[in-house]
């Protein structure tokens, strides 16, 4: 089985989904730097994990998306949302 690495958290020592967030949505860096009036270069920062948010940042993403913060960031590697959504139990076909 072909299997990613676990990326790690980075200089901020976070997990982050904002990527993965943005990509769902369809938003660019640019797009979110400008909803947040930040640089979008503090998009790429965050994402990458060599930047940790302020409190106010990190609380304007989570408002940004939708969600609350402990959604979006993390000490510990994030599961995919809809791992945590939906559990990690799966219906067995039937015949």
């Amino acid at each position: 089985m072909n299997t990613l690495p676990d990326k790690g958290p980075g200089e901020s020592g976070l997990y982050n989904r904002i990527a993965v967030l943005r990509a769902e949505r369809g938003i660019s860096r640019q797009d979110l730097a400008t909803a947040l009036d930040v640089n979008y270069q503090t998009i790429g920062f965050l994402e990458r994990g060599t930047y940790g948010p302020s409190l106010k940042l990190a609380l304007e993403i989570g408002e940004y998306f939708g969600l609350p913060v402990e959604a979006i960031f993390s000490t510990r590697p994030l599961q995919p949302l809809s791992q945590q959504v939906y559990g990690t139990a799966r219906l067995k076909p039937t015949a």
